[in-house]
């Protein structure tokens, strides 16, 4: 059993960054310690030390003190030491129990997979942590919480006594949340040890029992007990200074409608995907978008930019009609932040320059005669790098040399430069630090002051109720309910993001 987990002098040496700076670091059984840091500052890099998945350039590893040595996640997962990454690896037409044994599965005469053994196996496991889920139910018909767990219980499957669990509440309602942090805390009672990599300082501080503080690639602080520590706290650990956490909008909109979708209807491999979605928003006002992961709001998001053309839709702007596809929308004064920038929002490939005008490349001020104009394009981009404080020696270095936040920055900087009039803006902060976080915020509601319409489509309900001035909950498709911001709580709108609200 592992009581006691030790790195020493850990470096980790790419061409141009040193990502882990001689970090020592330890965490043991039946606790749970709080890995913090911004993107880029190591946290990860380190944890896939631990787990096996890269070897460090110096330093060494010891467990129970005895030194070990790590060529692969399977010598770790040997040692006790399970990882649960942020994007699960789960086949979706198997069940629990086929996901929870694949490769390690448990046989008869050493030829055939013994299936009753195992579903017994592993429903005693889910009944020993009171995770609440059927061994014998298909992977696709459970809700996203349950899926974590079926992660977590493959770990638990191999005998981790050591979890190392990377933002695992990225995705997940209040209710799944707290459910998590119950069985987080019946594991440590049992005598598992935790690691928790996560931006979400507020819940650091609900359930770890110690915090560890990379910035920059090196260790600034390392096993401390929370005690009174506060947010703002953790926050200028991380950052190196203050950071304002709750950046939100101010006072009542009492502008126009300035922006209207309806009977918005999408069908998709013969099944309803978006069903007579309609709403409006006004000028200077952000309208947020609640809901559970794949309830229909990234096919919103993809249908109101042109993307994805609707069944039916009606789209109006300043009370004129308008429509297209994305390039023509972006030309109407329609702005989207994709919600996956490495998917749609970037060329990695591609230097930061040309990505800063990446879709708007046709302007005047970028091209002429069909020429792109290098010295305004660098310009542009020497002054939006400077403007964003996106981190690089200058615009010609690649995208893919950048860290999540900084990518996050290219996208949010191109299309706010643009100053659209309606922005559609999904996940903006999905996997940035605090700081970036911080920074991005303040952008969305610069526009929102400057009068705009934004439509904001975010999986994290704080961003949601910090930044909106109203909140409509999509499930299964449909808008079920629409809040003021201020007259509704995270628990309420968690169930209506689940088809549990009513309206008594």
């Amino acid at each position: 059993m592992i009581e006691k987990i030790e790195m020493i002098d850990i470096v980790k040496q790419f061409p141009l960054v040193r990502a882990v700076d001689h970090v020592s670091f330890s965490a043991y059984s039946g606790e749970i310690h709080s890995l913090l840091g911004e993107n880029g500052a190591g946290k990860t890099c380190l944890m896939k030390i631990l787990y096996g998945m890269m070897k460090p350039d110096e330093g060494q590893i010891l467990v129970n003190g005895q030194p070990v040595s790590f060529h692969s996640p399977r010598d770790s997962i040997a040692l006790g030491i399970g990882m649960v990454h942020q994007h699960f690896m789960l086949s979706p037409v198997m069940t629990v129990t086929e996901n929870i044994i694949a490769g390690v599965e448990p046989r008869k005469n050493h030829i055939f997979i013994d299936m009753d053994k195992a579903v017994k196996d592993v429903q005693a496991l889910i009944d020993r942590y009171h995770f609440s889920i059927d061994a014998k139910a298909f992977v696709q018909d459970l809700s996203v919480g349950e899926q974590q767990r079926v992660e977590i219980l493959k770990a638990l499957y191999r005998g981790a006594r050591l979890l190392i669990l990377d933002e695992p509440t990225a995705v997940l309602t209040p209710q799944e949340v707290d459910a998590l942090f119950d069985i987080m805390r019946n594991l440590k009672a049992s005598g598992t040890g935790i690691i928790i990599i996560t931006h979400k300082l507020k819940e650091t501080l609900a359930i770890a029992d110690k915090i560890s503080v990379l910035r920059q690639g090196k260790l600034i602080t390392h096993r401390q007990d929370l005690g009174e520590s506060t947010m703002d706290d953790l926050a200028e650990m991380m950052v190196g200074r203050d950071v304002e956490l709750n950046v939100s909008s101010e006072g009542p909109v009492e502008g126009e409608v300035y922006f209207e979708v309806e009977h918005c209807s999408l069908t998709r491999n013969g099944l309803p995907v978006l069903k007579d979605v309609s709403f409006n928003i006004r000028k200077g006002e952000v309208l947020g978008i609640a809901g559970v992961e794949g309830n229909g709001q990234s096919e919103l998001a993809e249908v109101l930019t042109g993307n994805i053309k609707a069944d039916q839709l009606v789209m109006k702007k300043d009370g004129v009609e308008i429509s297209g596809d994305s390039h023509s929308l972006m030309g109407q004064g329609i702005g989207h932040i994709p919600e996956d920038r490495l998917a749609m929002g970037l060329i990695v490939e591609k230097s930061i320059s040309e990505n800063l005008i990446l879709g708007y490349h046709g302007r005047k001020r970028f091209c002429s005669h069909g020429v792109l104009d290098r010295k305004n394009i660098n310009s542009f981009a020497d002054s939006t790098i400077k403007k964003y404080g996106i981190k690089t020696p200058d615009g010609n270095q690649k995208a893919a040399s950048l860290s999540g936040g900084n990518q996050q920055k290219i996208v949010v900087a191109r299309v706010i430069e643009e100053e659209p009039d309606v922005l559609v803006v999904c996940q903006p902060t999905r996997g940035v630090d605090v700081g970036a976080m911080e920074f991005i915020h303040h952008q969305i509601l610069g526009l929102r002051k400057a009068g705009k319409a934004v439509l904001l489509i975010s999986a994290d309900l704080d961003e949601v109720m910090n930044l909106s001035d109203r909140i409509a909950v999509m499930y299964e498709g449909k808008i079920v309910k629409t809040f003021d911001a201020d007259k509704v709580s995270a628990r309420e709108l968690g169930l209506w993001m689940t088809g549990e609200g009513n309206e008594s």
